[in-house]
């Protein structure tokens, strides 16, 4: 009898582990712990999330004036230089605006028809534009020339251990490491949710930023809000491959039943010696 019962105990603590081993697993699935202490209050946003521009980088460069509209026929002179479209529209207030792409140069520049190279290497769009307009006034090309700069190509590419592997094109100025992941389905369960790798060019550096999403203080990480041609890894946990599979799934259900039933059986024996 008290084979049994040391046979009963031994099956029990298996369970156990099995069961805690599943827990164990559950926590490493959850995001940003700790953040119900930490954001009890507001915190400010301290690190950068503007896109700046970078070579090779493709923009739409956009030109609205109220002067004659025949002054931005120079901006489709020698379209040649770079450029990959072209519109242009009227406003029912009688402003005409011409729209053109352009790629940044190896040495940051942008050159646009009659107006020549700007500079706008690491610039904001916005700031891209400030300056772009400075230059045509200095010109005299055109009083009062507003423009706009957009960026075409951005686009952050996804691979390892999520449910829809891909390039996600940005379609704001202001994207984090979790808006690109969603858009790819979220992390698979089986990811390495303390160890997502990002890599990026700087100054013609490539570096590497590792993120633990499991941790509040993910949020102060410099590569938490991305960057045009990022690239994102996400490292598979081997160990927990079998636990998102149908067998684990199955495992944990019988797990449970026969926990049950050696409680049954070992009350019951417990009963009988007793007698």
């Amino acid at each position: 009898m008290k084979k049994k019962n040391l046979f009963i105990g031994f099956i029990l603590l298996c369970i156990a582990g099995v069961l805690n081993t599943s827990c164990v697993s559950q926590k490493k699935l959850v995001y940003f712990q700790g953040a119900e202490k930490v954001y009890a209050d507001a915190q400010k946003i301290t690190q950068q999330y503007e896109m700046r521009l970078k070579p090779a980088d493709q923009i739409t460069v956009k030109i609205t004036t109220t002067d004659n509209p025949e002054l931005l026929e120079l901006f489709a002179r020698d379209i040649t230089m770079g450029t990959t479209s072209a519109s242009q529209n009227y406003s029912q207030s009688g402003t005409l605006s011409n729209a053109y792409g352009f790629t940044v140069t190896n040495d940051g520049y942008v050159i646009l028809p009659a107006v020549g190279r700007v500079y706008v290497d690491n610039m904001t769009c916005e700031d891209a534009a400030r300056c772009i307009e400075n230059q045509i006034k200095d010109l005299k090309l055109i009083k009062d020339p507003r423009v706009t700069v957009r960026l075409q190509n951005a686009r952050v590419t996804v691979v390892g251990a999520v449910k829809t592997p891909k390039s996600v094109s940005l379609t704001s100025e202001r994207n984090t490491v979790i808006d690109v992941l969603a858009q790819c389905g979220d992390l698979d369960v089986t990811s390495l949710r303390r160890n997502v790798k990002l890599f990026r060019e700087v100054n013609g550096q490539r570096q590497m930023f590792v993120l633990d999403l499991t941790d509040v203080d993910v949020f102060n990480n410099p590569a938490f809000y991305v960057e045009q041609n990022d690239m994102i890894y996400v490292e598979p946990n081997r160990s927990l491959g079998v636990k998102s599979s149908a067998f684990y799934t199955f495992l944990s259900a019988g797990a449970s039943i026969l926990g049950l039933a050696s409680s049954i059986v070992a009350l019951v024996l417990s009963i009988k010696d007793s007698k």
